[in-house]
């Protein structure tokens, strides 16, 4: 059964509770902060409730519910420890067209209470029709991480600028994109940083590029960040290995474009990506630069920054799970353990043109693990270099493929043995020096995913992926 989701006005209006026991004060505490006129029919009261009787805030009736105690009334929640009188308020209610909620009887009711996560003014409520108030309940506290109480201040803020657009002569048009630009994940950074806000009538007009890490693969690992700022992007330019799921988390109103670099394929030159970039956040556009891992480990993440900071375009990093941890989680070892070395060392097996190689043999000095991200087609010389840097060749040798995707492919071999390895699917990278976990020691338990989580994204709503799931 479908229900209509609705945030109902209630100040000043006449609302029955029947009961009031913890529960019912509950309820009754709910319609008072609504601003409702609140009757309660109960033989017994809590003293919460009897106290709030004496103060006049509430008008108490101490007996048993009559069909007359609904004359009036626009809605009414049944909180009685009796089955028999909430069926009785339900069917009562029913008959004048009023609309019940019987507490956990969803069979008796015409409206459900939802889990609010209340930020003053904003108001997320999530509904599972009433089959599981208990996952409700978990969802709200996700979310309340989620959206701190900062944006309480701020939809104030927003608030302020509306009425101060409506009260003003722009055209209807120009003062719609307004109102998304003050709203926009920007704009929402700046009121945290503390920067001086933008003036409702036009003020700032340059966009901000973000260049969001979508971590290995798996959508659960994106961010809640990431997540936020993807819901607001007006453009997304993202990499080729990104998967189906999180592209699927970009708003349908958003543009997007891929200017990946696969080898062997045509590729889009880091100039014209930083030309896009800069391009299109000119145009005051929100630009969400969308790079697999962290895209300032070997994501070019530097060079674009530079590119958009001699623009003059405001930009902002926000970091992914890197490749080299979610390989470890998924081979289930530890990339830094003191009983091996203290040092942990991120290399590439991709360098620009004319870079030098890594320095091997002081890297193998170090001791500790190496992480080398995108060996493809470069196995048998590193296992050479490893091994003339002074590496054993015995030393043990993770191939991690796919890392956190549903094709996740893992091998373990040696050094010595690496070069006689078949090239995994990209993206892949090389854990070598971990130890590995025993045999006596028991296989990790692969986590569950959140289903629905690679829903589509709306615009204006950052979270739309979580809640399309959550709402029934």
């Amino acid at each position: 059964m479908s229900l209509f989701p609705a945030f109902i006005k209630l100040k000043g209006r006449p609302c029955l509770v029947v009961g009031a026991g913890p529960i019912g004060e509950s309820k009754i505490a709910s319609l008072l902060a609504a601003g409702a006129v609140v009757q309660v029919v109960a033989p017994h009261a809590t003293a919460a409730v009897s106290k709030w009787a004496a103060q006049g805030r509430v008008s108490w009736k101490a007996r048993e519910f009559q069909p007359g105690d609904l004359d009036g009334m626009v809605l009414v929640v049944s909180a009685a420890s009796s089955p028999a009188v909430s069926a009785a308020v339900f069917k009562e209610a029913r008959s004048r067209g009023v609309l019940c909620n019987a507490v956990d009887d969803p069979g008796h009711c015409d409206f459900y209470y939802a889990a609010i996560v209340n930020r003053g003014q904003l108001q997320i409520a999530i509904s599972t029709g009433g089959q599981s108030p208990a996952l409700a309940q978990r969802l709200r506290k996700e979310l309340e991480q989620q959206f701190g109480p900062e944006y309480e201040p701020w939809i104030e803020k927003l608030g302020d600028a509306r009425r101060e657009l409506f009260a003003g002569q722009v055209e209807p048009e120009g003062r719609r994109e307004r109102l998304h630009e003050i709203a926009s994940a920007g704009a929402f950074e700046e009121f945290q940083s503390g920067a001086e806000p933008r003036d409702a009538q036009g003020g700032q007009t340059t966009g901000t590029v973000y260049l969001v890490g979508a971590g290995p693969g798996d959508p659960e690992l994106l961010t809640l960040k990431a997540l936020r700022i993807l819901g607001q992007a007006d453009v997304v330019l993202h990499d080729d290995l990104l998967t189906p799921e999180i592209l699927e988390l970009i708003p349908q109103t958003a543009r997007v474009e891929c200017v990946g670099k696969r080898h062997g394929a045509r590729q889009v030159s880091q100039e014209e990506i930083n030309a896009r970039l800069c391009r299109y956040a000119a145009q005051g556009l929100t630009v969400v630069r969308l790079k697999g891992g962290d895209g300032a480990i070997f994501g070019r993440a530097g060079e674009e920054t530079a590119a958009l900071r001699a623009a003059g375009i405001p930009c902002a990093m926000i970091p992914g799970v890197t490749a080299a941890s979610s390989a470890a989680s998924a081979a289930g070892v530890s990339l830094t353990d003191r009983r091996l070395g203290s040092a942990l060392v991120f290399l590439t097996a991709q360098r620009c043109k004319g870079n030098p190689p890594p320095n091997w043999k002081a890297v193998a000095a170090l001791g500790g693990a190496l992480a080398i991200y995108m060996p493809g087609g470069h196995e048998t010389d590193l296992a050479r270099q490893l091994i003339e840097s002074g590496i054993k060749p015995d030393a043990p040798c993770i191939v991690v493929s796919q890392a956190s995707r549903p094709d996740e492919q893992i091998l373990r071999t040696t050094v010595g043995k690496l070069q006689e390895t078949a090239a995994l699917p990209a993206p892949a990278i090389l854990l070598i020096g971990v130890l590995a976990p025993t045999e006596a020691d028991p296989p990790s338990p692969a986590p569950s995913r959140v289903e629905g989580l690679s829903a589509s994204a709306g615009k204006q709503d950052p979270v739309s992926p979580l809640l399309e799931f959550m709402n029934e």
